[in-house]
């Protein structure tokens, strides 16, 4: 049932050569630069998570499938940058994860799982500084959602002592956040309430570092719960024969918590 990967990998950087070739190429293809297929690599990073996310093999095959499409389109176009190319896309990362993985591939002993957090780390460090990028944050992408941006300035932080020693202590601190954005709030200044809500989000992601809780996760699952329990308020609403507009705050309320209720009654009987 498996084929050979090598020749499937072929395959797939001959499409998109010939999806770039000047004579008999895809024009669109051909006018892509490194940035306008930005957004989209982006996009099949987020569509690979919300496939993991709804447990959708069938999906997650197809998604990774467009995400490694997304590697090759840029191995292709430095390529012809004579910048690199795919394979040395592959001995890049083949040569990181050995390195970083001496207890593995060579013969350093082995280490539990935060003592190899902490040599990744280091190693990490050394990497950085190799690269002029001494400064701790310094690689932190900024194009990084900002939650997940938030979570690693953090974790980053952590290795070197900057951090909150218990939860309770960034619980306090949320409480401290949430009673300023409420003063900025009461000034109407515009660029207060921006600064104090983004303090309040920075200390959220940091809750949820402490809780071993990824916060884009979190929120994303939030926001497919809020999805699906107006879905039901237009659903019953719908089957009386009525619109969103026509029904009263009070009555999308009530039909709100008869989701909940409905939802928390199959938690239950699952978990029976």
């Amino acid at each position: 049932m498996a084929s050979k990967p090598d020749a499937e990998i072929h395959s797939l950087l001959d499409i998109m050569a010939r999806l770039r070739a000047p004579e008999g190429g895809c024009p669109w293809d051909l006018e892509q630069t490194f940035r306008s297929i930005a957004p989209y690599t982006v996009e099949e990073a987020y569509e690979v998570a919300d496939a993991i996310e709804r447990d959708d093999m069938t999906g997650l095959r197809e998604e990774l499938g467009d995400l490694l499409f997304q590697v090759v389109f840029h191995a292709r176009m430095a390529e012809e940058r004579g910048a690199f190319d795919f394979a040395d896309v592959v001995r890049t990362i083949v040569s990181k994860m050995t390195e970083r993985h001496p207890h593995v591939f060579a013969a350093a002993a082995s280490r539990s799982a935060s003592e190899q957090t902490e040599a990744w780390e280091k190693r990490k460090a050394l990497e950085r500084a190799a690269k002029g990028k001494a400064g701790l944050l310094a690689d932190v992408p900024l194009a990084l959602p900002g939650l997940t941006r938030a979570v690693k300035l953090q974790k980053r932080a952590a290795t070197v002592g900057f951090d909150w020693s218990n939860v309770a202590d960034v619980l306090k601190k949320l409480n401290e956040e949430v009673a300023e954005l409420s003063e900025a709030a009461q000034s109407r200044d515009p660029d207060a309430i921006q600064d104090e809500f983004g303090d309040l989000l920075f200390v959220i992601a940091n809750v949820g570092r402490h809780l071993m809780v990824d916060p884009e996760a979190a929120l994303r699952r939030a926001n497919e719960k809020f999805s699906r329990r107006f879905a039901y308020i237009e659903k019953r609403l719908a089957e009386q024969g009525r619109t969103l507009g026509a029904a009263s705050l009070d009555e999308m309320e009530s039909l709100w918590t008869e989701a909940k209720a409905l939802e928390r009654a199959a938690d239950n009987e699952t978990t029976a």
